[in-house]
């Protein structure tokens, strides 16, 4: 079977030798390794404000802490994505308020989020879910409007690009994962990339109990409590050997998708989404709607290829109930939308056969 989702992890001729010598070095907690990882990510994505953390969850977190999002807040989000999105949002005991998506896209609405901005709005949620960018072109213009800061969530989303910058320099916070299955692992670990020094510095602290790590210990005084949301030597040295992987990594997921941009056109019962005017997107997921998903699946798993809409919407569970606006859009994507295979695993010949499958019907 052909996999939806698959860790890449290098060579262990490359990997081990580097892990031997991080665990065996004295110092395996935060240290230079994650230092080190945190400027080669600045490198990358063009924002010295990068800070790393030990999940994208910890990430959503702070941002929402910087923020002062607390109970009686409200927070726009999208109810399609993973749940951390918008658990995380709940953990601060502000109402989460499901904005509807794009009927095209699956992603979140700018319209549908100017209707449910409140006195009690305190800020926006964007989930560029499976690597696919929202509109920031009109998000950004309703942040300034009405001075509510935006949170990205781009978790699907490393190396996609906004205005022909990678993702993580348009808004206040945006908020990456290493978990396991993305783009790039560190086995678990996340980024906060921020947009200004002050705000970078607070959260430096925040990541680790409100402490300094640049004061001595003893030394040391904690002005505002944080968290233990740091990341350890261990897993940014795995992170420093992945970066030397990109290739073999990340650009293989945008060249699968691109051909199945070129290939799955003009399929009876298939729509492709489209993506938004100065957006490039990294394909973590490759989506697609369809008509009949069930016999779409089942066809493609009787030809050892796997398929999967993947994500519960959000507003399913229960803990969410609070608060419910009109999703009249996602009902009708939910029902259509669905992703194949398109990560580094997936050879030409694959890409090829799986659609060379779809175009067969179902």
């Amino acid at each position: 079977m052909i996999p939806l989702i698959k860790p890449f992890i290098p060579d262990r001729n490359s990997m081990l030798p580097e892990l031997e010598k991080i665990l065996y070095s004295g110092y395996i907690a935060e240290g230079e390794a994650v230092y080190e990882f945190e400027s080669k990510l600045s490198k990358l994505i063009g924002n010295p404000y990068c800070l790393a953390l030990n999940s994208g969850t910890a990430a959503l977190h702070i941002s929402l802490t910087l923020i002062g999002v607390t109970a009686g807040d409200e927070v726009i989000s999208t109810a399609l994505t993973a749940e951390p999105t918008n658990t995380t949002i709940a953990l601060t005991g502000a109402k989460v308020v499901f904005a509807d998506v794009d009927i095209n896209t699956g992603l979140i609405s700018p319209e549908s989020i100017e209707e449910n901005i409140t006195s009690k709005t305190k800020a926006i949620m964007v989930v560029h879910y499976a690597g696919m960018v929202c509109d920031m072109n009109k998000i950004n213009v309703l942040s300034e409007k009405y001075g509510i800061p935006v949170i990205e969530d781009a978790a699907h989303a490393f190396m996609s690009k906004y205005k022909g910058q990678y993702v993580g320099n348009n808004s206040r916070y945006t908020c990456f994962s290493f978990q396991a299955i993305k783009h790039l692992t560190t086995i678990d670990g996340g980024l906060l990339c921020l947009r200004n020094e002050e705000e970078y510095l607070r959260a430096k602290k925040m990541r680790w109990f409100g402490l300094d790590k640049k004061v001595p210990r003893l030394q040391a005084d904690i002005t505002e409590a944080g968290f233990k949301y740091h990341m350890n030597n261990v897993n940014a040295t795995v992170g420093l050997v992945q970066l030397e992987n990109l290739e073999d990594n990340v650009l293989k997921y945008i060249d699968n998708g691109k051909y199945y941009d070129q290939h799955l056109t003009n399929i009876p019962s298939v729509t492709l989404i489209p993506y938004y005017a100065d957006t490039d997107p990294s394909y973590w997921l490759y989506t697609l709607k369809v008509k009949n998903r069930e016999g779409f699946i089942k066809m493609l798993e009787e030809n050892g290829i796997a398929a999967s809409p993947l994500h519960l919407r959000n507003d399913r569970h229960s803990v969410f109930n609070a608060r419910k606006g009109n999703t009249s859009n996602l009902d009708i994507f939910y029902e259509e939308f669905v992703h194949i295979p398109c990560g580094w695993w997936i050879s030409k010949e694959d890409r090829e056969r799986i659609v060379e499958v779809i175009k067969q019907g179902w």
